[in-house]
């Protein structure tokens, strides 16, 4: 097995919003990427289970957090505020890896931007905190994606 370093790892956003035939943009301007894949259960504790409570698993979570530095010169940068701003939803792509190597793999979602904080530090460059949960979107769920 190999080691993956954080900083190989790539996402992207389609820029034509086609899912059947995506055009994915590298967002280079990300920092410290977190993809947060939790399962959630339900309680299904019944009497008969010898005093032991029982979870069952159910829905999947997958939001993304990261970090980019303010610049409205950066195409995928206004891409994701007028998302922000607009309230309309992108085609998201979180790999471990380049989309034009087989193997990588991640998360593929259209995703809403949550959160978009920007924090000016007085000594540092101003910055974006950005979550993008996943949207609602039934034609075109997420997926669990391998690039080949």
């Amino acid at each position: 097995m190999s080691i993956v370093l954080g900083l190989n790892a790539k996402f992207y956003i389609d820029d034509v919003s086609a899912y059947t035939s995506p055009v994915w943009s590298e967002v280079g301007n990300v920092r410290d990427l977190t993809l947060n894949l939790e399962r959630n259960d339900t309680d299904v504790t019944i009497r008969a289970n010898n005093g032991w409570r029982a979870k069952a698993v159910v829905l999947k979570d997958g939001d993304l957090e990261f970090e980019m530095i303010w610049d409205t010169s950066d195409p995928n940068f206004l891409q994701i505020m007028n998302a922000f701003l607009n309230g309309t939803s992108l085609n998201t792509l979180a790999l471990d890896g380049s989309v034009t190597t087989a193997g990588n793999q991640g998360l593929r979602a259209v995703r809403f931007v949550g959160k978009f904080t920007r924090k000016e530090p007085l000594e540092d460059a101003l910055k974006v905190d950005v979550t993008m949960p996943i949207a609602y979107f039934p034609a075109d769920p997420p997926n669990w994606m391998i690039t080949t």
